[in-house]
């Protein structure tokens, strides 16, 4: 009898109630529907703020100028707000850099990455070289074994200020030769991982202070020809001579060696990657391929196909500004694709580096 009591009191509250109120039980099998507490209260305007029975912490939105105020115990205060978009996020800029040509080009090319078109020359590395791994915190871009013509012969770190032309300087050294190595950042920290002669060795600088980078663990796989990404969070490591098809992943903030994170769709050399706030996306191979593949950073798991490059290319880099990634094919072209990060699809022309280029390394950063 006590539950046929309940669920009939719980429907005369039903019955009873109004839209928006809230189900609240009262003890001994008494339920009624009363007005929500707390959340945020719609007024008109500022002059219709309640002046007596506020709590401390209570919040209102104005329709008139469209803003948020809190009673912090005495008075009303207006609520600063700001627009969140992925491409404000520290490390990206809508300026696309590559560099790492061939052994007798040091240039570095640089093009706006919301709007399709050719690049242009912004300055010179310190030396020629390919095969560099990138990062950028959005306002000083880093070039990993810098002047690396082969194998064994530099650890050298470049860097320069994105927004402003002009040539590389020297930033200090890596702890180990990286030629096709890979690199990231989450906006205060670069980490290089990987390269020839194929090692597992993870380490890291403070992209705004100048210096030789420090241990930061290893990877699970000593591979050559990686990718990498970041969400600011976690940092992706994937594929490559050694690892095959893995993906490892690091918390950036946090050195220590890396976790297995899952499978890409299939064994990749030569590769390249790069992400938005939530998905990291790669592309090229060796041998050539025409294949992007995704993952959600945030949760661990195998990549999923997201579409096609116009071409098939291996060898080269990919950037990113939050929103568009553009990816270098690399294979002695000088040809340029884009993708909307957000949306699966195949790549759009996005039109041509200054030259043809092999091993290329891309990054981002802020255009002023």
């Amino acid at each position: 009898m006590s539950n046929n009591r309940n669920l009939g009191n719980i429907a005369t509250a039903i019955t009873n109630a109004t839209s928006g109120q809230v189900l609240t039980s009262q003890g001994s099998g008494v339920a009624t529907f009363a007005d929500a507490t707390g959340g945020v209260t719609t007024y008109a305007d500022t002059d219709s703020f309640p002046e007596t029975g506020n709590s401390a912490g209570d919040l209102a939105y104005v329709t008139a100028n469209t803003s948020f105020y809190h009673y912090n115990g005495t008075d009303w205060y207006g609520v600063e707000l700001s627009l969140f978009s992925a491409s404000t996020a520290a490390w990206y800029g809508d300026r696309g850099l590559t560099a790492g040509f061939s052994t007798s080009d040091d240039r570095i090319d640089y093009y706006d990455i919301t709007t399709a078109g050719n690049a242009s020359d912004f300055g010179n590395l310190t030396g020629a070289g390919w095969s560099l791994s990138t990062c950028s915190d959005g306002q000083r871009a880093l070039f990993g074994s810098a002047g690396a013509t082969n194998l064994n012969n530099s650890a050298a770190i470049d860097y320069i200020a994105t927004a402003t032309l002009g040539n590389a300087q020297d930033f200090g050294d890596l702890t180990t030769v990286r030629w096709r190595g890979a690199g990231l950042s989450d906006g205060t920290y670069g980490v290089f991982g990987g390269g020839a002669s194929v090692t597992n060795v993870i380490d890291y600088v403070t992209v705004q202070t100048t210096g030789n980078a420090q241990d930061f663990g290893d990877l699970n796989s000593s591979s050559y020809g990686l990718a990498a990404c970041s969400d600011a969070t976690r940092g992706i490591f994937a594929g490559g001579s050694g690892a095959g098809n893995s993906i490892d992943y690091i918390t950036v903030a946090s050195p220590s060696n890396a976790t297995d994170f899952g499978d890409l769709l299939a064994s990749t050399l030569q590769f390249a990657g790069c992400s938005d706030t939530t998905r990291g996306v790669f592309a090229l191979n060796s041998p050539a391929s025409n294949v992007i593949q995704y993952i959600t950073i945030a949760n661990t798991g195998n990549a999923l196909d997201f579409g096609d490059l116009t071409t098939a290319g291996r060898r080269g880099g990919a950037c990113s500004n939050g929103t568009r990634a553009v990816f270098h094919v690399g294979n002695a072209e000088d040809i340029l694709n884009f993708v909307v990060i957000q949306t699966l699809g195949n790549a759009t022309d996005f039109g041509d580096l200054t030259t043809t280029g092999t091993y290329t390394a891309s990054t981002s950063g802020a255009a002023s």
